[in-house]
């Protein structure tokens, strides 16, 4: 055999070798594969420190909006954004990230307007030169001003070419700033220690708005960014409903105007409600509640007066005695008389003597009386029909609803406090007679305001209300609405009588300021006084104070027009400790009369009931 061939055969199985050997290993290899892909368990301890943990994440829905009756916002949830900049990046081209970082000073100062382009260069160059990765920017920016940035140099570039971080929240906006914020009211955050923790629609309909909260497992990556774990089961968040309220934007302006046009240069006047209701349904329209700050001295709606603070009403309550003895048939007419015995009540403890009454001589009608709000004719209708009885009287307030709260779509409606017969606060004839004009009573003015609609709805009473309905999408999910409360607190003849004796204390009573409204208005003024602590008050006196002073609650309630009733409407002011008097025919029939203008020369409805 040759040498050539001899070394040519070495060579051959020298491959030969390799290739039983490469062979032998390719199967080692794949068996080892089948064995670790099937077979092998990893420990645990080694996976757990090489792979990203799974953490469970809460996932927010979006809160429902709360609406006006025209589907305009009151209430929404809004993203805005927080702006900064890592200065870090690009450290090889200074050159140009600080021809960049000037163009963006411009576009900062253009869309920001908070800074000028050098005050906003400067800036970034002392970013840049401490090495800053977190230069705060902007905060609070809303969505249309964060697309304008994210065209800008630097910041259209990204988080990691152009440094460019964004922090999103998403955060509750009123679109109307102050105007019914009460109502409207809020949720606060921080729960744990605080009593009546939620206020207004934002409260009450939480479980509503709030929505269900959804989750998701995510891993955190080497750059510290989240990924989902799709081997883990997600729930998505189901977003709030929105809840449709029935103030009319539009007239709760009028009135919060009204109110404060009225009473803010007075500063004895510690704050006051108004509450509009349409009188056929009972729905709210507007209701402000304006309280003066202890601090700013400035009219916040700080507590909702109109449902949450009871108090003497004064002789807005005398309408009640009015309707009793009509209903009841202690009197047949409105211009029946009665001796005026000097304005002293016979058979009852009053110090008192109501010298209103002087002028009418031995006689007085019971329009008369009620034209000018005397005490002496209304406690005297009280003792005179009812002493034998007294209960029955206490009955006919309970049936108006007057002394009890009622279902409402806020939290904090009051109970009315009515004493009763054969309780240790009744007083016997006095107390009775008291009730009569509007004292030993504690009512909201709400509770007022929910008789005298009833009383314009021809006697229907109606609850009021302030949700129309809830709704998904513009789907409507629950409809709620008008409901009643007493299919007929008296009867349309009754209600017409009572309508009468309003409409002339309006015409020629203690609301004669009511008389140059736009259209015409029934209803009647109360004056009461509130009792000082036993602390504060005079020995003497409950409603006086060691300084002679005395707090007032001053009232005007009715509906317009009276031809045709469409709206009812309250006007309640509270005074501090003070030596001037405010009455129901001032302020707050001024106030009316103000929102009873401003609505007249924007609803159509007055068209047909313009003054002739």
């Amino acid at each position: 055999m040759k040498k050539e061939d001899i070394k040519r055969d070495k060579i051959g199985r020298r491959l030969s070798n390799l290739y039983v050997l490469f062979l032998l290993g390719s199967f080692v290899l794949i068996g080892r594969l089948v064995y670790i892909q099937l077979f092998w368990t990893p420990d645990e301890n080694i996976v757990n420190l090489l792979t990203p943990q799974s953490q469970k994440m809460a996932i927010d829905p979006d809160r429902g909006a709360i609406l006006a009756e025209d589907g305009r916002m009151l209430a929404m949830t809004v993203p805005v954004y927080d702006i900064h900049l890592d200065c870090t990046v690009k450290k090889d081209s200074e050159a140009v990230w600080m021809e960049k970082a000037q163009k963006l000073s411009v576009g900062l100062e253009s869309i920001l307007k908070d800074k000028t382009a050098g005050q906003y260069f400067d800036l970034l160059k002392k970013g840049r030169k401490a090495g800053n990765g977190y230069l705060k920017i902007c905060s609070d920016v809303d969505n249309t001003r964060y697309r304008e940035l994210c065209e800008l140099p630097l910041f259209k570039e990204g988080k990691f070419k152009g440094g460019f971080i964004v922090d999103r929240e998403m955060v509750r906006v009123y679109p109307y700033g102050k105007l019914a914020r009460r109502t409207i009211g809020f949720v606060r955050n921080n729960q744990s220690e605080i009593k009546n923790k939620n206020v207004g629609i934002e409260g009450k309909f939480d479980y509503r708005l709030h929505g269900k909260e959804g989750e998701q497992y995510v891993r955190i990556t080497d750059n510290n960014t989240k990924i989902k774990d799709f081997k883990k089961k997600s729930h998505e968040a189901e977003d709030g409903m929105d809840v449709r309220t029935t103030l009319n934007i539009d007239y709760q302006d009028f009135a919060d105007r009204s109110l404060r046009d009225c009473i803010t240069e007075e500063e004895d006047i510690e704050g006051g409600c108004v509450v509009l209701m349409d009188v056929s349904t009972g729905a709210i329209r507007a209701m402000v509640n304006l309280l003066r700050d202890t601090t700013s001295h400035s009219l916040e709606e700080i507590q909702n007066l109109a449902i949450g603070r009871r108090g003497e009403p004064g002789s807005v309550f005398k309408t009640v005695t009015l309707t009793s003895v009509i209903s009841d048939g202690y009197i047949d007419s409105l211009d029946e008389t009665m001796p005026t015995n000097k304005g002293k009540v016979k058979n009852a403890d009053f110090t008192w003597r109501d010298e209103h009454v002087d002028k009418f001589g031995n006689e007085i009608s019971i329009i008369d009386g009620f034209k000018i709000s005397s005490n002496y004719v209304f406690a005297t209708l009280a003792i005179e029909n009812y002493s034998k009885r007294p209960q029955k009287f206490v009955d006919n307030i309970y049936m108006y609803k007057l002394g009890e709260a009622f279902d409402f779509d806020l939290e904090g409606l009051a109970t009315p406090e009515i004493p009763r017969p054969g309780t240790k606060v009744w007083s016997g004839n006095t107390t009775l007679g008291s009730i009569g004009f509007g004292y030993s009573t504690g009512i909201t003015p709400l509770h007022i305001l929910t008789f005298y609609n009833a009383l314009a709805n021809k006697g229907k009473m109606m609850r009021p209300y302030l949700v129309e309905d809830i709704e998904r999408y513009g789907s409507i999910i629950e409809k709620r609405g008008p409901s009643v409360l007493n299919a007929s607190i008296c009867s349309k003849a009754v209600a017409d009588t009572v309508t009468r004796a309003l409409s002339a204390v309006t015409e020629d009573g203690t609301a004669k300021l009511l008389k140059s409204a736009k259209c015409h208005v029934a209803g009647k003024t109360g004056t009461s006084f509130a009792v000082f602590d036993s602390a504060e008050a005079s020995p003497k006196d409950p409603y006086t104070d060691k300084y002679h002073r005395k707090k007032y609650q001053a009232t005007f309630v009715g509906f317009f027009p009276t031809e045709e009733p469409k709206y009812s409407i309250i006007c309640t002011v509270y005074s501090k400790p003070t030596i001037k008097s405010f009455q129901g025919g001032g302020i707050p029939a001024m106030t009316v009369r103000n929102i009873v203008d401003l609505i007249y020369n924007t609803d159509p409805h007055w068209i047909q009931t313009i003054k002739r």
